[in-house]
């Protein structure tokens, strides 16, 4: 595996490990049967299958129709290739994880993730596997990659995901920090800038009276900054009291995982958590 793969699950292994120690990490509150099993398959396929898959197709597309733009960022100064990725990936993943909770279709392949009833970085990479199949910055990143940017995208990856694996961890790393008065300036900053626990537990809260609840909002991935610009910030300090969707039917492992392939219950994806808000 290259470094940054062992980085990044370095990364999932500490948080797994204080999850472990501190919220018991194989077995959550209200978790149901099919939980484990959609997190387990989700994550492996997306890692060794679709990602490496669009990655590979990409560069065939690419020496097939364009082989003279093989390479040419290459050498493209590290500021502007942090500037492309974070437009062309974490921005365009924002759009798209936005879109995804405006229609129903979309939510559909994305309401796995909002599924479980709790958090944890067992849901980092829990999500229908058609969603990731077609999640465009994924196919952006690849581009880049094939551009001659893949060195810096190692380096990259790894930032975003300290901080989404993060963001996802029932042990929130945030709590302790805000309780320290004389860092309260610097954590304004932080919590506008990158996604936090307080932030991104928000976004999964089950009920939409509870005040530190956005599910609404707060879709920034690694920068909670495009939501701040976007308008769909929501800043409380406060976690959800219970986490999960509201006021819609059960879903099916099959659903979870391969909707619309296998769409057993009608019922499902008839609506979508704050429709009429939105």
């Amino acid at each position: 595996m290259a470094i940054y793969t062992w980085a990044t699950l370095g990364i999932f292994l500490v948080f797994a490990a204080l999850e472990l120690w501190r919220t018991n990490l194989l077995s959550k509150k209200e978790q149901s049967r099919n939980d484990g099993i959609v997190e387990i398959l989700s994550s492996i396929i997306l890692l060794l299958l679709t990602q490496p898959m669009i990655i590979a197709a990409v560069y065939a597309l690419g020496m097939t129709l364009f082989p003279h733009y093989q390479g040419a960022l290459a050498h493209l100064h590290w500021g502007y290739a942090l500037l492309l990725f974070l437009i062309a990936d974490d921005m365009v993943q924002y759009w798209w994880h936005r879109t995804s909770h405006s229609f129903a279709w979309l939510y559909n392949l994305h309401r796995a993730h909002h599924n479980a009833r709790y958090m944890s970085v067992r849901l980092t990479y829990r999500n229908n596997i058609l969603y990731y199949a077609m999640m465009p910055s994924i196919w952006f990143g690849a581009t880049l990659i094939f551009l001659g940017l893949g060195w810096f995208y190692a380096f990259y990856l790894v930032v975003k995901m300290l901080v989404v694996i993060g963001a996802h961890s029932d042990v929130a790393w945030d709590a302790p920090l805000y309780r320290i008065r004389w860092l309260s300036p610097a954590m304004w900053v932080v919590e506008r800038l990158i996604s936090t626990p307080a932030t991104h537990h928000a976004h999964h809260g089950r009920h939409a009276n509870d005040h530190a609840v956005n599910y609404k909002g707060n879709y920034g991935n690694l920068l909670f900054l495009w939501d701040v610009i976007f308008g769909t910030a929501k800043i409380t300090r406060r976690y959800p009291n219970s986490y999960g969707v509201e006021n819609l039917p059960p879903a099916t492992l099959g659903q979870e995982l391969l909707w619309p392939i296998f769409p057993e219950n009608r019922e499902y994806g008839r609506r979508i958590p704050g429709a009429a808000d939105s």
